[in-house]
C-alpha cells in the first residue's frame, strides 16, 4: 500500500509540474523581422509608478502580460544608487504593486496577495524580510502610509444598497436586480460596492484596528472609476488626513462632477469640509433644463463647482493644495492648482497664467514651489509655479511627460516619460529641466524593431486657423512610393493628441502595417486655449468634423500619399466621429472602422451612467428643444440619421462590459450597414470594458483591425 501510495504521489505530482505554467516576465522573444507586431507589442514590459528613497534608489512597477496565459503580472525592481541594473525584488509568482519606501528608506511596504488575499506586506530594501503587515478579512485594494508612520490608510470595499436592494433573503439563488435610482452601473460594474478609506494603526511589525473613516457614509472614497490613493493625503504631522469625495448618490451623483475635499481630524474623527461653506446645501433637481441655472446659483456659496480632488499637504503643513474645477457637470473644464490657507481658509489659484489644465503636481521641499505637468501645443512638459502663480516651463521636447514625485534628496524630479516611438521609461529631471533616463526596460524590443519617423504638421482650417497635426510614417519609408493613409480620429472627446504611447491605439502599430497616419489636434482637444478646447461642446458635428475632413486633405497633397486608399478609424468620441464620417465624407474613404463609438446620440442619452457628459456635452436631454424649437443639434445631426448616405465598408468593434457606451451601439450601426448592404464586420467582446485589457482579445483587435483595412485599402 505505501509503495502504491508513492507512486501515485509521484504521477500526481510530475503532472502538477508538467502542467504548471511558466512564470510571466520580461521578454526575451526572437524577432523574425524589423516589423512592429501585435505580439512584440503585448510582449513589452508596461511600467507604472515609481518612486525614490532618501539615499536615491528608485522603486518601481512593471506589469508583464503573456498572451499565451491570457494573464498579467505585476513585480517590483528596485535600482540602487549608481547602479546600471535594476533588482527584481519579486521572487514569487505572485503580483507584487503599490510599493513606497518606509524607515527611512531601509524598508518597502507594497501590496502582495501571497496569504490568498491582497495585503499589505513589508521586506527590506534588498528584498529579504518579507513579512505580511495587515491581516485583513477582505482584499486591500491600495494603502497610504503617514510620515510619522504611526497610521495607515487601507483602501477596501464596503458593500452598498444606494441604487441595487439586497435580495429577498429567502431567494439567494435569484439573479434579479431590484434597481431603484440611478448610478446602478458604472464603468464596467455593477455599483453593490464601493470603496472605503480605514485608518489603521502601525508599529512598524503590524497594522491593525483599521476604522471605516466614512462610516455608515454611502459615499464612494476614491471616486469611481478611475480614482486611486491619490485622492487621500496625510498631513506632514500625521494628526489629519484630507480626502477627495463626491457626497452625492443615485440622481444626485449622475448629474454631477461636484467632489470636494474632506479634513478628517484623527484624535476627534471629526470632518470638515475645505471647499464649501457651511451654509451652503445642494439641492438636487427633477429638471435637467434647470441644471445650469443650480450651478450658478451655487456658485455664489461655492467657488469649487466642479472636480476638487487630489489633495498634497505642504511639507510645512501651511496649505493643501489640489487639483479644482471651475464648473459643475463639465468633466473636462481646465483643471487649475488650487492652494488653500488652512489657518484663514483663503483659496488662491496659482495656474491661472496657463490656458490648458494640470495633470499631476508635487511640492518642493520647502513649500515655496510646485511642480506640475501639462500639455501645450500636443506635448506633456513639466512646469513651476510660486505660491504667487509665477509659472515657468522646465522641459521641452517631443514626448509626454507623467510626474512621480520629488526624487530621494529633494533636489530633483522622478517622472515617466513616453512618446509615440518609446513606452514609459523612468527619468531623473533636475530643477533646470535636464533629464537623464534611468530605467531601459524596454531596450531589448527598441534594438530589434525599426520604428517609422513621427513629424509634426500645421493644417489651415475651414476658418483660417491652424491645426496641429501628428503624421507617421511607415518603417522604411519611401517618398518616391504611394501609400494608403489613415485618419486618425481622437476620443474623449476632450483628450489630446498629444505625444502618448498605447498598447491598443498605437500608432507605431498602424504605420507598421505599410500606412501613413495623420492624427489631427481637432476642435475640442487642450492645450489651444479655452476657445479651442470648447467648441466641442454641444457641436460634435461642427468645426471638430470639418478638423478631420482638412487634416486628410492637407495630407493628400503629398505625392506619396494614394489618396484613393484612405480609411478613418477611432474610438469613443473617435468612434462617433467614423460614424458621422461614414455619412459626411463625400467618397473620400474607402475603408472604416469605428470601436465603441456613439452611434444614435438619442439612444445615447438615456443608455449611459454619468450622466453629467450628455448634459454637458450633447446640451440637454433629447426632449428638451432648442430656442428654435428644434432637438438640440447633437441630437438631430446624430450619426445613425445619415446611414441612408453610407456607401463605405465599415468594421464595428465593442465591449459588452461597456456601460459608458453600450455595446448596442455597435449592433445597431452593424445591423444598419449590413441592412444597408454595405460589407461590414463587427467585432465583440463578451468580457471587455470601453477598453481591452486582455491580452489575446488585445492581439485579437490588432490582427482584426489590421486585416479589415488590408482587405479594403490594399487589395
Amino acid at each position: 500500500m505505501k509503495t502504491k501510495s508513492l507512486l501515485l504521489f509521484l504521477i500526481l505530482s510530475l503532472s502538477t509540474l508538467m502542467s504548471a505554467q511558466p512564470t510571466i516576465g520580461r521578454s526575451s522573444m526572437k524577432f523574425e523581422s524589423d516589423i512592429f507586431t501585435p505580439e512584440a507589442l503585448w510582449a513589452m514590459g508596461r511600467i507604472g509608478s515609481a518612486v525614490q528613497s532618501p539615499q536615491g534608489h528608485t522603486l518601481y512597477n512593471v506589469s508583464y502580460y503573456n498572451v499565451e496565459q491570457n494573464k498579467s503580472r505585476s513585480v517590483l525592481y528596485l535600482l540602487s544608487h549608481g547602479a546600471k541594473e535594476p533588482t527584481l525584488l519579486t521572487q514569487d509568482s505572485k503580483s507584487e504593486r503599490g510599493a513606497v519606501f518606509f524607515d527611512g528608506g531601509r524598508q518597502i511596504a507594497f501590496l502582495c496577495s501571497e496569504s490568498g488575499k491582497s495585503q499589505v506586506w513589508a521586506m527590506k530594501v534588498d528584498g529579504t524580510g518579507r513579512r505580511q503587515l495587515s491581516d485583513e478579512p477582505d482584499d486591500v485594494a491600495e494603502f497610504l502610509m503617514a510620515p510619522d508612520e504611526r497610521h495607515i490608510v487601507l483602501i477596501k470595499e464596503v458593500h452598498t444598497t444606494t441604487s441595487i436592494q439586497d435580495n429577498d433573503a429567502d431567494l439567494p439563488k435569484a439573479t434579479g436586480m431590484v434597481i431603484n435610482d440611478l448610478m446602478y452601473k458604472h464603468w464596467d460594474t455593477y455599483v453593490t460596492e464601493i470603496p472605503h478609506p480605514f485608518l489603521a494603526n502601525f508599529d512598524g511589525e503590524k497594522i491593525c484596528g483599521a476604522v471605516d473613516m466614512l462610516e455608515g457614509e454611502p459615499y464612494e472614497c476614491p471616486m469611481l472609476p478611475f480614482g486611486g490613493v491619490e485622492q487621500l493625503a496625510f498631513s506632514p504631522d500625521g494628526k489629519s488626513v484630507a480626502y477627495t469625495c463626491r457626497k452625492k448618490v443615485g440622481k444626485a451623483y449622475a448629474v454631477s462632477t461636484d467632489s470636494d475635499i474632506f479634513l478628517y481630524d484623527i484624535a476627534t474623527r471629526q470632518t470638515r469640509n475645505l471647499c464649501k461653506s457651511d451654509a451652503f446645501v445642494a439641492a438636487a433637481t427633477d429638471d435637467v433644463r434647470s441644471f445650469e441655472n443650480q450651478a450658478v446659483n451655487a456658485y455664489k456659496a461655492d467657488e469649487n463647482m466642479g472636480y476638487d480632488q487630489n489633495p498634497q499637504f505642504s511639507p510645512d503643513g501651511r496649505y493643501v493644495a489640489w487639483l479644482s474645477m471651475e464648473r459643475d457637470g463639465y468633466e473636462s473644464d481646465r483643471t487649475r492648482l488650487c492652494l488653500y490657507e488652512l489657518a484663514t481658509g483663503k483659496k488662491t489659484y496659482v495656474t491661472e497664467s496657463l490656458e490648458t489644465g494640470v495633470n499631476e503636481f508635487c511640492w518642493d521641499t520647502k513649500s515655496k514651489n510646485l511642480y506640475f505637468t501639462a500639455c501645450w501645443h500636443a506635448t506633456t512638459q513639466i512646469y513651476r509655479t510660486s505660491l504667487k502663480g509665477q509659472v515657468e516651463k522646465l522641459t521641452e521636447g517631443v514626448h509626454d511627460y507623467v510626474l512621480q514625485g520629488l526624487a530621494g534628496n529633494g533636489k530633483a524630479l522622478l517622472a515617466k516619460r513616453h512618446s509615440m516611438s518609446q513606452a514609459d521609461e523612468v527619468y531623473l529631471v533636475d530643477f533646470e529641466g535636464k533629464a537623464t533616463q534611468l530605467t531601459f526596460e524596454n531596450k531589448h524590443f527598441y534594438n530589434h524593431i525599426t520604428f517609422g519617423e513621427v513629424k509634426e504638421r500645421w493644417v489651415e482650417t475651414v476658418d483660417g486657423k491652424k491645426e496641429q497635426c501628428w503624421v507617421i510614417y511607415p518603417p522604411h519609408f519611401d517618398a518616391s512610393k504611394k501609400y494608403p493613409t489613415l485618419l486618425y480620429c481622437e476620443g474623449g472627446p476632450q483628450s489630446p493628441v498629444s505625444q502618448f504611447w498605447s498598447y491598443r491605439w498605437n500608432f507605431q502599430m498602424m504605420a507598421a502595417g505599410g500606412y501613413i497616419v495623420i492624427a489631427p489636434n481637432r476642435r475640442g482637444l487642450p492645450g489651444y486655449g479655452m476657445e479651442w478646447l470648447e467648441e466641442i461642446s454641444g457641436d460634435y458635428t461642427g468645426l471638430c468634423m470639418s478638423d478631420y475632413l482638412s487634416a486628410i486633405d492637407d495630407i493628400c497633397r503629398e505625392p506619396y500619399v494614394d489618396k484613393d486608399r484612405l480609411g478613418a478609424v477611432g474610438a469613443s468620441f473617435g468612434g462617433f466621429s467614423v460614424y458621422w464620417l461614414a455619412g459626411n465624407h463625400n467618397k473620400r474613404f474607402k475603408a472604416f472602422i469605428a470601436h465603441d463609438g456613439i452611434y444614435n446620440t438619442q439612444q445615447q442619452y438615456v443608455e449611459t451612467e454619468e450622466m453629467w457628459f450628455p448634459n454637458w456635452d450633447l446640451g440637454s436631454a433629447p426632449w428638451v428643444k432648442a430656442a428654435d424649437g428644434q432637438m438640440q443639434k447633437a441630437y438631430r445631426e446624430s450619426p445613425h440619421l445619415y446611414v441612408d448616405r453610407w456607401d463605405t465598408p465599415i468594421l464595428c468593434i465593442h465591449g459588452q462590459r461597456d456601460f459608458r457606451i453600450e455595446y448596442t451601439q455597435a449592433e445597431s450601426a452593424f445591423a444598419a450597414a449590413r441592412m444597408r448592404g454595405l460589407p461590414a464586420q463587427m467585432l465583440l467582446f463578451p468580457d471587455e470594458n470601453h477598453w481591452v485589457l486582455k491580452p489575446q482579445n488585445g492581439v485579437l483587435w490588432q490582427r482584426t483591425f489590421r486585416r479589415w483595412l488590408d482587405k479594403w485599402l490594399k487589395n
